[in-house]
């Protein structure tokens, strides 16, 4: 499982026209899910996004999660991330978890995150319009793969 973790001011998502979800102060994960990925790679991500120490304390050290400050924490599916380039231009999606396999694992990570932190997702699949208002900018990929070592 692989996410790009942006902290954000506020955040948005909207399918075809209505927004479905939407945070102020937290974070935005953009979430690929493999086809190898385990229960173990969904409970090491959860674990990884909400402990994830990137918003500032008093003395402006990166040292807070999203807890500390109140935040949520907006999921959005994005199953080019289990791409690779790196041959051509084109991302290989080959190794990405196959649509029921891949929302299977997306909602329970939702689910596990959801049981200390406020949380919402945008609409596995589906075309999605994401507004995000970047604070910093802040940006960290996790990859559980990378946590195995």
């Amino acid at each position: 499982m692989r996410a790009v973790v942006q902290r954000v001011h506020s955040a948005k998502c909207v399918v075809d026209g209505e927004v479905v979800s939407q945070i102020q102060t937290g974070l935005i994960a953009f979430i690929g899910v493999f086809d190898d990925d385990t229960d173990e790679d969904i409970a090491k991500m959860a674990n990884k996004i909400s402990g994830l120490r990137v918003f500032r304390d008093d003395e402006g050290k990166l040292s807070l999660n999203t807890a500390a400050v109140n935040g949520g924490i907006m999921l959005i599916s994005n199953f080019v991330l289990a791409g690779r380039v790196t041959r051509g231009f084109r991302p290989d999606c080959t190794h990405a978890a196959k649509y029921d396999l891949g929302k299977e694992a997306f909602d329970k990570l939702a689910l596990e995150i959801g049981k200390v932190l406020p949380t919402c997702t945008g609409v596995f699949g589906a075309h999605m319009d994401i507004t995000v208002e970047n604070d910093g900018p802040i940006n960290v990929v996790i990859d559980t793969k990378e946590l195995r070592k």
